[in-house]
């Protein structure tokens, strides 16, 4: 089985072997990570997993990868994120289309070939894309797939905390970089949960940029009003946290 996208926004590329065979809390993190020298989107990818009790493969060794996971498990999930096609033949493959970024899916490679090639899509986030970005993607999947069975999904905001707290206040929204750049995307969930919920204004982080953001400002002038968390590394982390974080002067 495996699980690709028809987006074209790269996810990091694990670059070590991890096995953790208990459930552990995202706040006590598995050491392999810290180990490895894990990245932060790699942590947001695998904790979520493992916090489930579920067993995870990560490397850059798929054959030895999928062997080991065969020893361990009845069902394999190869997940390929949004910029791969499967390095396992799959005996199930599905493939995630995401309603807010219409023809995506037949713009880019690997995308369109995941698309083709797909037994299943998901069509998600129906419960905040518009009607029409919907009825585009199932257009795609019907004219461009051999009788691929179609899910429809919803993909619920989940707010920390309470999401009241939001109604009526001036918001920053912190986005995923690569969506929002050449991902082609001017929006993400933190802008449509602000709004969802009530944000009396989206605040434009533009003026107070500087560094590497500001770079990323000029190089992708249709970014919308929010901030892009360009880097998975923790040094571009403290960057981005110092320019967010009000100054006591």
């Amino acid at each position: 089985m495996s699980r690709g996208s028809s987006g074209s926004t790269p996810s990091a590329s694990p670059c070590f072997a991890i096995r953790c065979l208990t459930a552990i809390s995202p706040r006590r993190p598995c050491s392999a990570f810290d180990a490895a020298d894990a990245t932060i989107e790699e942590r947001e990818e695998y904790e979520p997993h493992l916090a489930e009790g579920n067993l995870v493969f990560a490397g850059i060794d798929y054959e030895r990868i999928l062997r080991a996971a065969e020893e361990e498990a009845d069902v394999v999930l190869w997940d390929g994120g949004n910029n791969d096609t499967p390095f396992i033949k799959p005996d199930l493959h599905i493939v995630v289309v995401d309603p807010h970024r219409p023809g995506h899916e037949l713009r880019y490679h690997p995308g369109e070939t995941n698309l083709r090639m797909a037994d299943v899509c998901v069509v998600n986030k129906i419960d905040s894309a518009p009607q029409e970005g919907i009825e585009a993607v199932l257009n795609s999947i019907h004219e461009n797939t051999s009788n691929a069975r179609v899910v429809l999904a919803a993909s619920p905001f989940e707010i920390e905390g309470d999401a009241e707290e939001i109604r009526g206040k001036r918001v920053l929204a912190v986005e995923d970089g690569p969506t929002l750049t050449h991902g082609e995307m001017t929006y993400g969930a933190a802008v449509l949960a602000a709004k969802q919920h009530g944000a009396a204004e989206l605040i434009d982080p533009r003026a107070c940029a500087v560094g590497s953001i500001a770079e990323t400002f000029e190089q992708y002038p249709n970014v919308g009003t929010l901030l892009p968390a360009m880097g998975y590394g923790w040094k571009t982390y403290a960057k981005r946290s110092t320019a967010v974080t009000p100054s006591s002067s």
